[in-house]
């Protein structure tokens, strides 16, 4: 009895630090679909069309993965500040979605390589005399929901007047209409935001800071976190990537 009990005591201790049993690679196989978020407000990254379909170099860049898995790539919309929350509960198995690699993220969930890099930039009106991040206290400021821009922001701007927003396009047209001061964005996102719509904006100073962005899986898998970067290693090596990010970008941003 003692040597069942203690067997026992064994097995539910490693049930507790046992990975998530996330859905992994075999599963997604299975089913014969990969479902990826984001938000369908971010383009060119991610966004929705004239037609209604969710496109852009996210989208691209998710569906040749889940196509060299052998599986057929779907994205799902859903709000960014609980883009994470819905990984975790499984309602889809990965994000990607322009989500920059953290330390405070991969407490929860775990990212794949990589797959672009870009940094945080300040956006305002061009008759503005905004010069610099300095420039930035007392002023209205937008940042889209959950960002790292946002947490960015309330951490280094003292007594900026945050607003908060679902997208970029929302925070081009609140800044062009004088609505904000500025707002804070990937500069890739931001300055072809303003490129499209002709928005009298211009970039502030340099970069903030530096980040790079993963594909967003669940923790504990380790065999379709190696078939994501595979597929991305694959794509970078055969012009796959430069071809998708030419097309969205007018860069290759790997």
């Amino acid at each position: 009895m003692k040597t069942l009990v203690i067997a026992m005591t064994l097995f539910l201790c490693a049930a507790l630090i046992s990975p998530v049993n996330a859905e992994g690679l075999a599963d997604i196989k299975a089913k014969g679909e990969m479902t990826f978020a984001l938000t369908g407000q971010y383009p060119p990254f991610n966004f929705v069309d004239e037609n209604n379909q969710v496109t852009g170099f996210d989208v691209e860049i998710g569906k040749e993965i889940a196509k060299r898995i052998g599986v057929k790539g779907q994205p799902v919309t859903t709000a960014w500040d609980g883009i994470i929350a819905g990984l975790l509960a499984k309602k889809y198995d990965l994000i990607c979605g322009s989500m920059a690699i953290t330390p405070k993220r991969l407490e929860t969930i775990d990212f794949s390589d990589p797959y672009y890099r870009s940094g945080a930039q300040v956006f305002s009106q061009k008759t503005s005399n905004i010069k610099s991040v300095n420039d930035l206290k007392g002023k209205k400021v937008g940042v889209t929901l959950g960002t790292t821009y946002e947490e960015w922001v309330r951490k280094n701007i003292a007594g900026a007047d945050i607003r908060t927003y679902k997208g970029v396009p929302d925070m081009v047209l609140e800044a062009a209409n004088g609505r904000i001061s500025a707002f804070v964005t990937d500069k890739i996102v931001g300055a072809l935001a303003i490129k499209e719509k002709g928005a009298p904006l211009k970039l502030v100073g340099d970069l903030l800071y530096e980040e790079k962005m993963g594909i967003a899986l669940n923790q504990g898998n380790e065999q379709l976190k190696t078939a994501i970067n595979q597929a991305l290693k694959a794509m970078k090596a055969d012009g796959t990537y430069r071809d998708i990010s030419m097309k969205w970008l007018g860069i290759d941003v790997r």
